[in-house]
């Protein structure tokens, strides 16, 4: 079993992993042989839920962990990471914070995502909708470390120790993880609910991407149709690649027969694709080491089987049939109002 989508009937993407690495309350048997079919099962378990329902939450919550708490062998000791958090790290007071794009870049090249989240601190209590929204992002991706530093790196090696096709990509993305959010522990509580009432307050704050977020995990700010059509309109609007691509996860087969976006593009995997897709090409970083493609592949297992793919080219290599193809790029197009040009 690979730890890559498979060639046919692909899973749609998602944006948003809010993923909580609990339940190791389970005292599983010590044989690796055990050990590898359970993850081998929750894995196939994983993306048969994200194939059959759209819903991204389903696969979050899977916990390709819980088959990795088996006793370890004693190789490949990972290095044990300094929790420390001096206080010359910390924003001088009155220090300039970046708005806008600079947020946006410093998120995707931080190597150290615990002093980008309080650099953004001084903007946060102004309540700077952008800055907000970031912060919920560094969060995010940090979550299913942050949640237990231990078992993540222990989940990490046994990973490793697989050696299934497709192991070194994830073990590289979760060692990626571990690297940008070494200083986050436990008592930061970056749980789920924490950050979706993080979005509440910065969609509150006028945040667009926020207000997209809150949708796409089903506790939009008004549960009505009227606002939800509006919603979608407003991010059209925005022409924000943050925006599109949290909005992404509603507009796949959750939207589907919900009249209030019956001429949308939604209500297929294909149209999840499309948004993520028009995300990338209005600017959203979807390189081959970017969040994006990080957070599926260290908390999801789909990783690219090339190295250097980034998300477009990943897209249409593994998920998308030729036949399919040219409609998802001419839904792209029709998201982006025909104004960019194709790739």
């Amino acid at each position: 079993m690979a730890l890559e989508w498979p060639d046919a009937d692909p899973p749609p993407m998602a944006n948003t992993f809010q993923t909580e690495l609990r339940g190791r309350s389970l005292s599983w048997p010590s044989t690796r042989t055990l050990a590898w079919a359970t993850l081998v099962v929750l894995v196939i378990v994983s993306v048969a839920a994200w194939v059959q329902g759209g819903d991204r939450s389903s696969v979050q919550r899977v916990t390709i962990a819980t088959a990795v708490d088996a006793q370890l062998p004693a190789s490949a000791p990972r290095v044990a990471v300094d929790h420390a958090r001096p206080s010359a790290i910390a924003p001088q007071a009155g220090a300039q914070v970046p708005l806008g794009t600079s947020i946006r870049e410093n998120f995707a090249t931080t190597p150290d995502l615990y002093a980008y989240v309080q650099s953004l601190e001084p903007a946060v209590r102004e309540r700077d909708p952008d800055a907000m929204w970031m912060m919920s992002r560094a969060y995010e991706y940090c979550s299913s470390f942050a949640m237990a530093p231990a078992a993540f790196d222990r989940d990490t090696r046994v990973i490793g120790d697989m050696a299934m096709r497709g192991s070194a990509a994830m073990v590289a993305a979760r060692e990626r993880v571990s690297q940008r959010c070494a200083r986050f522990v436990p008592q930061d509580e970056l749980t789920p609910r924490m950050i979706v009432l993080q979005r509440v307050e910065a969609a509150e704050a006028g945040s667009v991407a926020a207000e997209a977020s809150l949708l796409a995990t089903g506790e939009p700010l008004k549960d009505t149709p009227e606002y939800k059509r509006d919603l979608v309109e407003r991010v059209q609007e925005s022409a924000d690649p943050e925006a599109y691509s949290a909005l992404s996860p509603a507009m796949g087969v959750a939207a589907s027969g919900k009249l209030e976006l019956a001429d949308q593009v939604a209500g297929t995997q294909f149209s999840e694709l499309a948004w993520q897709l028009a995300a990338c090409r209005l600017g959203m970083d979807c390189a081959p080491d970017s969040a994006l493609m990080t957070s599926y592949c260290a908390n999801g297992g789909i990783c690219s089987r090339v190295p250097g793919q980034d998300f477009e080219r990943f897209v249409f290599d593994a998920a998308v049939p030729r036949q399919g193809a040219d409609v998802i790029n001419d839904m792209v197009d029709s998201l982006m109002g025909g104004k960019r040009e194709r790739k």
